[in-house]
C-alpha cells in the first residue's frame, strides 16, 4: 500500500515515514526542500534500511502533483505541507494563505482526478482559539485563532470537511497536534529549524549546543503554578505513530473524523528546562522577558477519544522527550547542514 507524504521531507513527516516503513508501508514523498534537507532521505535509509520514493516539487504544482499519483497509484494521503512559523505568519499573511490553502486545493484536486479518497491532515491545536478551556476536547469545535497560521489550519479543516461531505466515499482524518518535541532514538533525525527557532525546545538545545547564549522565558506572571506557560509536549515518535494509526483508520472509514494528538499532562516552560538539565547533566541559562502577543497561559490535550477509537497514546515521557532532543542536537549541531 502506497502512501503519499506531502510535506514529508519534514520534522514530523520524516519520523512519520520511519514508522510507515517500519509498518510495511511503501512510502512516497512529495516535497520542494524550502523548510527540510534532502539528506533525510539517506538518514531515513540509514534507520530503516529503505529509502523513500522521493519527488522534489512543490506540492501545489498540479502538473507534477499528477505524475506522483499516476505513477505510484497512492491509497493515503497524510498532508504536512505548508508554512508553519507564527511570528512570520503574523509579518506575511498573503503568502501563507496562498500557499497553505492553494497546496490543499491542489491535493483535493488531483485526488478527485485519480481517485484517491482518503487523507490524513496535519492540523493543530491552534484551531481551538483562545477562548476555550482546557483540556481541549474534539467536540469544542473550531475557535478564534490569533494568527493567519493559525487560521489556515481552520480554513484548510473547513475546505476538507467539505469535501468530504460532498463526496460520501472520501475518508479524512484531522489530527490536531499539541506540542511535538524530541527526535527518533537514533539520532539521525531531528528537528532542524531554519534561522532562529519559533518553538521552546530547539531553542533549548540550540543554548545546550552552544549556538545560542541564553533562552528567553517570554512572560511570568501566568496565572499558572510557577507563572510561566504550559504546554501539552508530545514525544514525535507517538506523534508519527499516530499517523499509522490514522491511515489504518481512513482505509476502513468514510467522512470526517477529528482526533487530538497530546500526552493530556501539561508542563510550564520552567519545568521543561529543568527536566532538559537533569536528563542530560546540563546547565541552560535564561532570562525572563514580556509576554508575547497571542500566547496562551495554558494549552493542553484530552487525548482519550484517541486511545478509544484508534488504540493509540503517547508512550514516551519527558525524559524520553528531553533526553532523544538533546541526542539529536549534540550529534547534529547544525542540523542536516
Amino acid at each position: 500500500m502506497s502512501i503519499l507524504l506531502a510535506g514529508g521531507a519534514g520534522y514530523i513527516g520524516s519520523h512519520t515515514a520511519v514508522e510507515l516503513i517500519r509498518a510495511g508501508y511503501d512510502v512516497v514523498i512529495a516535497d520542494n526542500f524550502d523548510n527540510s534537507s534532502p539528506e533525510v532521505l539517506r538518514r531515513i535509509e540509514q534507520i530503516t534500511g529503505v529509502r523513500p520514493k522521493m519527488y522534489r516539487t512543490d506540492v501545489k504544482n498540479p502538473d507534477t502533483l499528477k505524475t506522483v499519483f499516476t505513477e505510484n497509484s497512492i491509497d493515503v494521503v497524510i498532508h504536512f505541507a505548508g508554512l508553519k512559523a507564527v511570528g512570520e505568519s503574523v509579518e506575511k499573511p498573503v503568502k501563507y494563505y496562498r500557499n497553505n490553502i492553494d497546496t490543499t486545493l491542489t491535493l483535493l484536486e488531483v485526488m478527485q482526478e485519480t481517485g484517491c479518497r482518503r487523507m490524513v491532515f496535519s492540523s493543530s491545536a491552534t484551531i481551538y482559539g483562545e477562548e476555550a478551556p482546557v483540556p481541549y476536547t474534539e467536540d469544542m469545535g473550531r475557535g478564534k485563532c490569533t494568527n493567519p497560521y493559525g487560521w489556515t489550519k481552520n480554513m484548510m479543516e473547513q475546505i476538507l470537511e467539505d469535501a468530504a461531505h460532498a463526496d460520501k466515499e472520501m475518508s479524512v482524518v484531522l489530527l490536531r497536534y499539541f506540542n511535538p518535541i524530541g527526535a527518533d532514538a537514533s539520532g539521525l533525525i531531528g528537528e532542524d529549524p531554519q534561522g532562529i527557532p519559533n518553538n521552546l525546545m530547539p531553542y533549548v538545545s540550540q543554548v545546550a549546543v552552544g549556538k545560542r547564549e541564553k533562552l528567553t522565558i517570554f512572560g511570568k506572571d501566568y496565572d499558572t503554578p510557577d507563572g510561566t506557560c504550559r504546554r501539552d509536549f508530545i514525544h514525535v515518535t507517538d506523534l508519527a505513530k499516530g499517523h499509522v494509526k490514522a491511515v489504518e483508520y481512513a482505509m476502513k472509514t468514510t467522512g470526517t473524523e477529528v482526533f487530538n494528538m497530546g500526552t493530556g499532562t501539561p508542563y510550564s516552560v520552567l519545568e521543561i528546562v529543568k527536566a532538559f538539565q537533569d536528563a542530560n547533566a546540563l546547565k541552560i541559562p535564561y532570562e525572563f522577558g514580556p509576554r508575547r502577543p497571542g500566547d496562551l497561559a495554558e494549552c493542553w490535550a484530552d487525548a482519550a477519544k484517541a486511545e478509544r477509537i484508534l488504540g493509540w497514546k503517547a508512550e514516551k515521557n519527558l525524559t524520553d522527550m528531553c533526553r532523544d532532543t538533546w541526542n539529536w542536537q549534540k550529534n547534529n549541531p547544525d542540523g542536516y547542514r
